[in-house]
Order: C-alpha cells, then sequence, then structure tokens
C-alpha cells in the first residue's frame, strides 16, 4: 500500500478553512432562511427549482438527483411540503410508478417572497466578501471539483483524478 500524501501546512490550512467557511456559511442561511422566510434549505431547494422549470414541475426522481438525495428521503419531504401546501404529487403521465412534484399557487407565493431575503444573505455572507479576481477564481475551482465529481473532464490533468 503507498503511503498517504499527507497535507502540508498549506494544504490543511486551506482545507480546514474551506470546510468551516462551508459549515458556518450553510449554518447562517439556513438561520436566515428560516427565520426571515420559514423556509428549511431543502424547501428552498425544493422551490426554487420547481420555480426554474417551464412548467414548474419535475419528475420526483430528477429532483431527488438535483438535491442529491435518496427518492425516498425527498419524498417523506414532499410529503410534509404538500401538507403544508407548497407542492401537489402527480402521477407521472409517461411512467405509471414514478410521480411528478409540482410547484402550487403558495409554494410559488413562498419562493419568491423568500427569494430576496435569501440572495441578500448570500451577497452579505459570500459575495461581498470577495473581490472580483477571487469571485472569478472560486467559480473557476468550484467548477472543476463538480466537474471531477460527476465525471465530466475539463481538459484540467487534475480532472481525471
Amino acid at each position: 500500500m503507498d503511503e498517504p500524501r499527507w497535507l502540508d501546512e498549506r494544504e490543511d490550512r486551506a482545507w480546514r478553512g474551506y470546510r468551516r467557511m462551508r459549515r458556518l456559511l450553510d449554518l447562517e442561511l439556513a438561520r436566515e432562511l428560516m427565520q426571515d422566510a420559514g423556509l428549511s434549505e431543502p424547501d428552498y431547494d425544493v422551490l426554487s427549482d420547481l420555480s426554474e422549470t417551464p412548467e414548474q414541475r419535475l419528475r420526483l426522481s430528477e429532483l431527488a438527483d438535483r438535491m442529491l438525495w435518496s427518492r425516498s428521503r425527498l419524498s417523506h419531504h414532499i410529503s410534509r411540503m404538500q401538507q403544508r401546501g407548497l407542492v401537489t404529487r402527480e402521477e407521472c403521465a409517461t411512467d405509471g410508478r414514478g410521480s411528478v412534484v409540482a410547484l402550487t399557487p403558495a409554494g410559488r407565493q413562498a419562493v419568491e417572497a423568500a427569494a430576496p431575503g435569501h440572495v441578500a444573505a448570500v451577497r452579505r455572507h459570500l459575495i461581498d466578501r470577495l473581490t472580483p479576481a477571487e469571485m472569478s477564481a472560486l467559480g473557476t475551482l468550484s467548477q472543476r471539483v463538480i466537474d471531477h465529481l460527476t465525471g465530466r473532464v475539463t481538459g484540467h490533468p487534475e480532472a481525471k483524478d
């Protein structure tokens, strides 16, 4: 077995800083979203994903893939959102076993009311903290890691690891 390539001081600082930043940022954004709009992050993710589709509906399986959740977990969450009138679940016309999640008028209103405060929080806690060069670098490195983790090749030598 090969010896692990331990992180050097600079790499360790970057890794630990990224992890702490991500946890703190996620926690603060979730707290503000719940406080200001009464929505959890998964609620907001479901509503915003549905609101951005032309027909404001997605197959449950596609929505689960977007959220990186199991279908079962998302199905339970959708049931709770249905009880609050934010979404409906319909049978899939092309697949009797599948279902489609659709945005309701109340769900549309909830995401439209939440979006301005949420984007302001994202801007306040992240975007406005970065220079234009840092913003470009963040976009580039984020996409490189996403491409690697989703199996796409970006032309960068490390993307094939």
